[in-house]
């Protein structure tokens, strides 16, 4: 998109073809500048540098990449969490996932966070509940590298291991377990559109059915749970009634599923027989 060096802030925010949440976001990411410097400064003219660059950040919002990843951060849980390409964007979603592991969290507890990604989770849970102590683990280095300069932002602390779901813990046990594992199945439509055609295919589908990830998590949970203690997933919008069933088969209790705030069972769960 072509964007003249001396148009306005305030004539560019009505202009640049985009939402107007989106216009605001890359205005005020290219002009080093906050919301409310984006209003006390609407007369302000861009440079030709400034122009510039801007005009390349539309072009990749047009082209479908998403804001995110364009800005490099996303608010989750009321912090600031810093993504790239090699982790998922935290959704709104998910923070039912912490708001529910807040529930259950005794004083001193310790939370294992599986599939950690940009260590939005781990860090959400480290940064509200200082006493807890949590440990996050991910296959990737990548993204690992990502959630420790986000737990370090926020100056939490959380124990980081690279691990392909319990192999860095083993004869280690928790007093919760929470995951957002991939859960979505090969070939469907979703992993074609939107965001998801720019995130880490890996971590959205596990390449089969869906619930690959689920099923070795819920299996291998048990040896890793104190007993009497809970085990938190967040699913596909369409598995809680199979989460619940492999919860109910592995020897659980007290299984049960949350609605996010769209209505949709978005998280199951269940405790581990004290």
């Amino acid at each position: 998109m072509n964007i003249a060096a001396g148009a306005s802030v305030g004539a560019l925010q009505a202009a640049l073809p985009l939402a107007p949440l989106e216009n605001r976001i890359l205005l005020c990411h290219a002009l080093g500048l906050t919301r409310v410097g984006l209003i006390t400064q609407s007369e302000r003219l861009l440079t030709e540098a400034e122009a510039h660059v801007l005009a390349r950040l539309v072009a990749r919002r047009l082209a479908g990449e998403p804001i995110a990843y364009i800005v490099g951060k996303r608010e989750f849980f009321g912090l600031d969490f810093c993504v790239s390409d090699a982790v998922l964007i935290p959704r709104p979603d998910t923070e039912l996932l912490v708001e529910l592991a807040l529930e259950k969290l005794a004083p001193g507890a310790r939370v294992l966070d599986l599939g950690t990604g940009s260590g939005a989770i781990a860090v959400a849970l480290a940064h509200t509940r200082p006493d807890a102590d949590v440990s996050a683990l991910d296959v990737s280095a990548a993204a690992l590298d990502v959630a420790r300069a986000n737990a370090a932002a926020h100056g939490a602390k959380v124990r980081f291991l690279r691990s392909d779901w319990y192999g860095a813990v083993q004869g280690e046990r928790f007093d919760l377990i929470v995951s957002n594992p991939p859960y979505i199945a090969a070939g469907d439509v979703h992993l074609l559109q939107g965001d998801l055609r720019f995130e880490p295919v890996g971590a959205l589908t596990d390449h089969a059915d869906g619930l690959t990830a689920l099923r070795a998590i819920v299996g291998g949970a048990g040896a890793h749970l104190v007993p009497g203690s809970w085990l938190l997933l967040e699913h596909g919008y369409d598995q809680a009634a199979q989460v619940r069933d492999l919860l109910r088969a592995a020897g659980y209790v007290d299984v049960q599923s949350w609605r996010d705030l769209g209505g949709i069972e978005r998280v199951s769960g269940a405790r581990l027989p004290a």
